[in-house]
């Protein structure tokens, strides 16, 4: 059944499903950064989260926003920075995206026929003396930490991290998402007081 409801819940999973993907891969996620390099960043002392948070739905705070709240809250406190709600320096939102994508390879096959995969959804195909043809369908997470100029109501620094989504990550999300983070803010560009 398709009701309000249901579309609703699937629309909340979306973003979880994204920040998923950030510890499906073995080697971790693909993460980058741009920081706008006009920014004396050692003006800054304070910061909190922008409210609403991107990753908030429907006027009520998510699961996602809280834990990733409370990584980011412990990362910029390591790095020297205050949260305060009385006028902070910076302020902090989230992105969460999921996409699909196929992957078509192909490759030289001295054998014929047919195959299924089971681990992801794929399929070969190949002739005799031909070429076999592998799909695949992976899906896609991305979630991101802007840092913005409170005053200036400027971005002055992202964080991204990219990765494929895997059971193992649907199944111990908390880690997942708290390693993200950790793996982001350790290119932020810079610590109160150096």
């Amino acid at each position: 059944m398709n009701s309000p409801a249901n579309r609703r819940t699937t629309w909340l999973a979306m973003p979880l499903l994204g920040l998923l993907a950030l510890a499906g891969c073995a080697t971790g996620p693909t993460i980058r950064s741009n920081v706008d390099q006009s920014v004396d960043f050692t003006r800054f002392r304070t910061f909190d989260f922008l409210q609403p948070l991107s990753t908030d739905r429907e006027g009520y705070q998510s699961f996602i926003s809280r834990d990733l709240m409370v990584a980011a809250e412990r990362e910029m406190t390591a790095l020297g920075f205050q949260r305060t709600s009385d006028n902070p320096d910076l302020l902090v939102n989230f992105s969460a995206n999921l996409e699909q994508r196929l992957r078509v390879t192909q490759t030289p096959t001295a054998g014929g026929g047919a195959t299924w995969g089971s681990h992801r959804r794929s399929a070969s195909y190949g002739v005799w003396g031909g070429y076999r043809t592998d799909v695949r369908q992976d899906t896609i997470g991305t979630v991101g930490v802007d840092v913005i100029d409170a005053a200036q109501r400027q971005l002055v620094w992202e964080g991204v991290a990219v990765g494929r989504v895997t059971r193992s990550t649907a199944e111990n999300v908390g880690p997942a998402l708290d390693s993200a983070v950790r793996d982001i803010f350790q290119q932020f560009p810079a610590r109160v007081g150096k």
